[in-house]
């Protein structure tokens, strides 16, 4: 069965601490829909998934930073829970693969904290987001204009509040996906 997204390759940037269902519900629609999804980790291995603050299940790393290519992806989706995007934030590994495919215009999904490490790597200034409620601040500071819906799609960013978003995240990270990219503005 022919999906919107067969053919595309998504990155799904993560490492210790990220909120389970963030991570396993977009990995799954896109699957669905016939995208190649992996998991880039900072290690190789498996990676500890959180509900809230409770340990939940690990998940499979396919390929570490080190190893990835950006040119491999056509979208990346950035998972929330508070202790992942806070230490990717500090890795320039990370923040420069985050800014590789932002420069380039391929849809990014980020949802609950994940948009924090879009603020590290320079793609937030203009544009229009939503996230979880504490990073209001963090991210109009970054030159965002924040706003407090389910889902905003901004020029093939797609950010999203909490797991309760994530029916509207997935349908809207497909659509952008299957239209592909989405050059910025320039500044």
């Amino acid at each position: 069965m022919a999906g919107k997204l067969n053919g595309k390759r998504v990155a799904v940037l993560a490492t210790d601490g990220f909120e389970q269902v963030e991570l396993t519900t977009p990995v799954e629609a896109l699957k669905a829909e016939g995208a190649t999804v992996e998991v880039v980790s900072l290690k190789a291995g498996e990676i500890q998934g959180f509900k809230h603050h409770d340990k939940a299940d690990k998940t499979r790393v396919d390929q570490t930073l080190d190893e990835a290519s950006t040119r491999n992806y056509d979208a990346l989706v950035l998972p929330g829970g508070v202790i992942n995007p806070d230490a990717l934030r500090l890795e320039p590994l990370a923040i420069a693969f985050i800014a590789d495919i932002h420069a380039a215009g391929k849809p990014i999904g980020a949802i609950c904290h994940g948009p924090w490490t879009l603020i590290n790597a320079g793609a937030l200034d203009g544009r229009r987001v939503t996230s979880w409620p504490s990073l209001e601040a963090d991210l109009r500071n970054a030159g965002a204009d924040w706003v407090d819906e389910e889902v905003v799609v901004d020029q093939g960013l797609v950010t999203s509040r909490k797991p309760d978003d994530l029916p509207a995240f997935c349908a809207k990270l497909i659509e952008e996906i299957a239209e592909g990219a989405h050059r910025p503005e320039p500044a």
